[in-house]
């Protein structure tokens, strides 16, 4: 579960590898080496975003509309397939599989495909800063490692990366235990994904509801790696109008100098956040009723200084069990990706 994702709402390589060292060393090993940077490393552009994004074929949404068709629910099946046959991301958060297998899998699909693939990574030690999620890496040497690993698995082929929900909005709100070393991990992290000389890299910065004062989010994100970033992401698992987050990204891109670009997650966005705090006895980020799927993710959004609107929570996945009969956080809930589809109209 990620609370305040869904509450309504260039330093060099060589810097970065220096401040790593002494992170790591702190817990008694050496950072494990980068890879071999493809065609320039960190310092080549990445692959100009092309105009479709990937549609995994093997989505609960599709899979619950061939059921529904079976049964002869025919009309619902045909508005959970405005969920399927859309673009989504695919998180990484760690767990039992390997997570350059898991990338490489993805990413082999999406080539065959002609598609740009979208990936969350989702994995950095305290991610949930002891709230009701739990999970990430061990220790920074894990993550360190699992990086490494999942940057291995990209093979200099291309893919957008939305680098780590909440982590530098966490920093700036001093919840995690030790701030320099999320903010280090960060700057690593984005080295090491750009060295792909394949991967289009966006340090998430929360949305308009969390961070009020943007000069620390924007310094945060600058000690993160967003000047050897492509920019940073907006409104993951959220709900915040993209007119807002336009406006909000604006504020971030200008606080960096003003040419900082960005993407924003639409897919439940289309009626803006629940105006309570609560609702039913719980928070009004987790799952709320009435919400609707946003704007179509597309690489030409007409907006200034945004690359793209993509679908990075994947509609109809619950928040959290946070009422009687809700699923656990990332389970599909067909019922509420129902109720999002009909609502869109």
């Amino acid at each position: 579960m990620l609370p305040h994702l869904t509450r309504p709402v260039r330093r060099s390589a060589v810097a970065a590898g220096a401040v790593l060292a002494l992170l790591v060393a702190g817990c008694g090993g050496e950072p494990p080496p980068r890879p071999t940077p493809a065609q320039g490393g960190a310092d080549a552009s990445a692959p100009p975003l092309p105009p479709v994004f990937y549609v995994d074929p093997a989505n609960p949404a599709d899979e619950q509309a061939t059921r529904w068709e079976a049964e002869g629910r025919t009309a619902d099946a045909a508005a959970l397939r405005r969920i399927g046959s859309r673009p989504s991301a695919k998180w990484l958060t760690g767990g039992p599989v390997e997570v350059r297998d898991e990338v490489a899998a993805f990413l082999d699909q999406a080539t065959i495909a002609g598609q740009m693939p979208v990936l969350v990574v989702h994995n950095v030690p305290q991610r949930d800063c002891g709230r009701r999620g739990t999970g990430g890496a061990e220790s920074a040497a894990d993550y360190q490692r699992w990086i490494r690993d999942l940057a291995s698995g990209v093979a200099g082929r291309p893919v957008t990366v939305v680098l780590e929900p909440g982590a530098v909005p966490d920093a700036v709100e001093g919840c995690v235990r030790d701030v320099d070393g999320r903010l280090a991990l960060l700057r690593d992290a984005v080295t090491v994904l750009r060295s792909t000389g394949s991967a289009r890299v966006y340090l998430d910065a929360g949305h308009p509801a969390w961070i009020s004062d943007v000069a620390r989010l924007a310094a945060a994100l600058g000690r993160a790696g967003i000047a050897d970033a492509d920019g940073f992401a907006l409104n993951v698992a959220n709900f915040v109008r993209t007119e807002e987050n336009v406006r909000y990204g604006h504020r971030i891109s200008e606080a960096l100098g003003g040419d900082t670009r960005f993407v924003i997650d639409t897919s439940r966005n289309g009626n803006g956040p629940y105006r309570g705090a609560t609702v039913g006895g719980a928070p009004s980020w987790c799952n709320p009723p009435g919400r609707v799927l946003g704007e179509e993710p597309t690489a030409d959004p007409g907006h200034a200084r945004v690359d793209a609107l993509l679908w990075i929570k994947y509609p109809g996945e619950s928040d959290g069990a946070c009422r009687p009969g809700e699923p656990e956080s990332g389970v599909w809930w067909p019922e509420y990706a129902l109720d999002l589809a009909r609502r869109a109209g």
